[in-house]
């Protein structure tokens, strides 16, 4: 059975929150691992997140009735897939070819409270 955290059963109520990272909305459950925009700070710093909606059991949350806080924690900074960026012009021998790999961070949920 899939226990992923955004399939939530009838019998299984989930608590999840909107939290902006990083100038970037993501939605979030407990001990969700997911990867964001480079963040600074090193592994095992915790991070501060700015909370836009809590849902606990089907009650929602919004602006300033929020009183639940995100904690979440470092793991990793990684590097992204490399994106080539090639352009040529035909006939005339120009061709140029840059890569790019985007900075994330790899961070975990520590818990909705």
């Amino acid at each position: 059975m899939d226990f992923s955290p955004y399939l939530c059963c009838p019998n299984f109520q989930c608590m999840f929150a909107v939290v902006k990272i990083a100038g970037q909305q993501f939605k979030v459950t407990k001990d969700q691992t997911l990867y964001v925009p480079r963040v600074d700070g090193n592994a095992g710093d915790k991070v501060i997140t700015e909370v836009l909606l809590v849902d606990n059991d089907g009650k929602l949350s919004i602006g300033d009735a929020i009183k639940a806080t995100v904690e979440a924690e470092i793991v990793a900074h990684v590097k992204g897939d490399t994106v080539i960026a090639y352009k040529q012009k035909r006939r005339k021998g120009f061709h140029k070819k840059k890569g790019h790999r985007t900075a994330y961070t790899q961070i975990k949920v520590t818990s909705i409270a």
